[in-house]
């Protein structure tokens, strides 16, 4: 079984093609800079060399039709035709309160998809843009949507709720939702088949740290618990988000700053955490290279993201009643020993010891996963390279 999986944003479509017999990725790429100038697609087939063809890519159908092209050619192509692929599974940013789990799409979810927008404008359009390509190309191939918010609709009501008045929330559908649900369920299950327990006995913390981060409660498998809320916009301090403030700070900077609602939104979303702190970058790359040269806004930057990440362990230590393993994943998780390292000092006292060699060489030593923590640690600390589109393949491959 083939599985083709599909990740549009608004200007792009990210594609893998896996065969589930072994789980192999047989071909990936990305079409960039849709109904822009310089358009391209960039396609590697395992085997085979990398390869980028510019050309004019007007809608996500053209790049569809290109992805389809490159995956068939008798030169950088893995299959002799489509007939080849069993299913495609499309990434969907938020399936609100009606999805839990991946669904075959079909009218009355391409709907409930639409409805969403409100919920999630930036992503859901460009997700649906790439459900229909599909669907005009494809039309016979069963097509399954993966919610980045299923995995949080296990959280029970006390943990996705907000104290506002009631009727916002039948009204409106105001309350936590969580986002990088598909993230933390694969890396989840990795740590559990890695220290070779049954995910059922275990209590979970996920760090998803990237530009975007979030962290999730996992307990016996199911979230209950993330720090992303009605928007992306909750919990963590971020590359360029502010994360959780006090809420009259916005309507403070509203009246100071002559703001309006774009404008006030364009701040703490794109010019906020990290970089608003730093000055300099909400990449942590850029902020780890200055801190070394002790740029001191530089270095509170990194200090804060941490001191938010020790914190919810801390809170979530406490809702899970212990925990078993702190996960770390995506690119600041993957990549920085610092955090790491600045996030775990000093939660000796709930069990959890880094091993200083083995956090500072695991790239080298373990390709980036693996464990962490000191073998008299109660805590297993696991550093897992995140891979979302092989979980939106099984959610499809288990459903068709």
């Amino acid at each position: 079984m083939k599985i083709l999986v599909i990740n549009a944003g608004s200007s792009s479509l990210k594609y893998q093609l896996i065969d589930m017999k072994n789980e192999l990725v047989l071909a990936k790429g990305i079409a960039e800079r849709i109904g822009m100038d310089q358009s391209l697609i960039k396609h590697k087939s395992v085997g085979k060399d990398k390869f980028e063809f510019k050309t004019i890519i007007k809608t996500h159908l053209d790049a569809l039709k290109l992805v389809l092209d490159a995956l068939t050619s008798s030169v950088h192509g893995v299959i002799a035709d489509m007939s080849e692929v069993s299913a495609v599974g499309h990434r969907v940013a938020h399936g609100g309160e009606t999805f839990s789990m991946g669904t075959l799409i079909n009218d009355k979810v391409l709907k409930v998809i639409h409805d969403n927008i409100v919920l999630a404008p930036l992503h859901n359009p460009a997700n649906i843009m790439g459900i229909e390509a599909c669907m005009r190309i494809m039309p016979n191939t069963p097509m399954v949507a993966v919610f980045d918010t299923a995995f949080h609709q296990s959280m029970p009501k006390e943990s996705f709720m907000y104290a506002l008045p009631y009727e916002y929330y039948e009204k409106y559908g105001i309350r936590r939702y969580g986002f990088h649900g598909t993230s933390h369920k694969y890396v989840a299950q990795r740590a559990a088949f890695l220290i070779g327990k049954d995910i059922s006995s275990l209590n979970i913390i996920s760090c998803h740290l990237g530009n975007g981060a979030s962290i999730a409660a996992v307990k016996t498998g199911k979230s209950i618990d993330t720090s992303m809320g009605f928007t992306p916009l909750e919990g963590l301090p971020m590359g360029t988000r502010c994360g959780s403030i006090d809420p009259a700070i916005v309507s403070f900077l509203i009246e100071k700053e002559n703001f309006d609602t774009k404008q006030i939104n364009n701040v703490l979303n794109k010019s906020s955490g990290m970089l608003g702190v730093s000055g300099i970058s909400g990449d942590f790359r850029d902020l780890e290279a200055a801190a070394a040269l002790d740029n001191k806004r530089a270095k509170l930057a990194i200090e804060m993201f941490s001191y938010s990440i020790k914190k919810y362990i801390g809170a979530y230590s406490a809702a899970l009643g212990g925990v078993d393993c702190l996960i770390f994943t995506a690119g600041i998780g993957e990549n920085s020993l610092m955090v790491r390292k600045l996030s775990c000092c000093g939660l000796d006292f709930i069990g959890i010891k880094i091993d200083n060699e083995k956090n500072n060489s695991i790239d080298e030593i373990l390709c980036n996963e693996g464990i962490i923590s000191t073998s008299d640690s109660a805590v297993k600390v696991l550093v897992i390279p995140t891979n979302e589109e092989l979980m939106i393949a099984r959610e499809t491959a288990a459903l068709i």
